[in-house]
């Protein structure tokens, strides 16, 4: 039995899989702890397309911490408690590896945090492993340029940080791959939304913040056609008010991203609807709204709704 358990958010995407996937490799390989990388659900499309291609078994999904034996848990690409295993309360957090905001967080004991603002966790993991003289092994670099390539949207991302492309090729050629082909079939891999439910699309990429006092919920898909994700939005809206009903979000943000047009589509269901207009700008019409060059969760929604949830 592992002695640390490392994992991303809930409703891993392939940053959040692929980070601590590495991280637990460092955590044995330079610093001689026993750690295991585990999952709190599983991989998306996109995620389960970069396991295949590099030949790795995803990793185990776990929903306690407490459950496993462990006392002791690493994160990575996220720090916020609801964000987080069930009962991250009751386990002490010994490392936090994360390029997100730093919210609801707080320790009994010290630990080695690590939040830099990059394109990805996965870009601080492949610097973790460069500063501890490890190598990296193809299978793990393919995961890792994955993660940057799906955070940042193939580096197209405003998200995107100044060492990110350099990064980027390194981790290309460690992985053996074109990082322009790679990246497209793998972002491509993703965007295959007609098998979903409305159930499963709202929840794909979807993460819950607190917003003075606000439990927003925030998601978001990424196509090639949001016309056609928006000929489902009945459903889309019906299976938002049902989640907003069943875990008491106040507000639920659908962002429909286009990865080829770097465009967003905003449907938007809830009580502070001025909020979420004031946040952008804009008028929401028949509950949604076009946000122009969006294509950012991280930088351009929750910065945003924060701001205005708050004003």
């Amino acid at each position: 039995m592992s002695t640390f358990l490392v994992f991303g958010h809930q409703n891993p995407d392939t940053d959040a899989i692929a980070s601590s996937y590495g991280w637990a490799y460092l955590e044995r390989e330079a610093f001689g702890r026993d750690a295991e990388a585990v999952i709190l659900g599983e991989p998306n499309e996109e995620t389960a397309f970069v396991l295949d291609y590099f030949g790795v078994k995803a990793p185990r999904v776990v929903t306690s911490a407490k459950e496993e034996g462990v006392s002791q848990v690493i994160l990575t690409d996220h720090n916020e408690a609801q964000q987080s295993i069930s009962d991250i309360k009751d386990v002490e957090v010994v490392a936090v590896i994360d390029h997100h905001r730093v919210a609801n967080f707080e320790t009994a004991n010290p630990l080695y945090m690590r939040v830099e603002p990059v394109g990805s966790a996965s870009s601080i993991v492949y610097r973790a492993f460069k500063e501890n003289g490890v190598a990296v092994p193809k299978e793990i670099a393919g995961l890792l340029l994955s993660g940057l390539i799906s955070d940042t949207l193939l580096l197209k991302s405003p998200t995107t940080h100044a060492s990110d492309p350099q990064v980027a090729k390194e981790l290309a050629e460690l992985a053996g791959v074109d990082l322009e082909t790679y990246g497209l079939e793998m972002l491509k891999a993703g965007t295959n939304l007609a098998s979903k439910s409305a159930d499963e699309l709202i929840d794909i990429d979807a993460k819950t913040f607190e917003l003075n006092g606000n439990k927003v919920r925030v998601a978001q898909v990424n196509t090639v056609d949001i016309k056609e994700v928006l000929t489902r939005q009945a459903e889309l809206e019906a299976a938002m008010t049902k989640a907003m009903e069943e875990n008491g979000y106040s507000d639920f943000v659908l962002m429909i991203t286009d990865i080829l047009e770097s465009n967003s589509e905003i449907l938007a269901l809830g009580s502070h609807m001025d909020k979420v207009e004031k946040a952008f700008n804009f008028t929401l019409e028949d509950n949604h709204a076009f946000l122009p060059g969006a294509v950012s969760r991280k930088k351009q929604v929750v910065p945003q709704l924060t701001e205005s949830f708050n004003a």
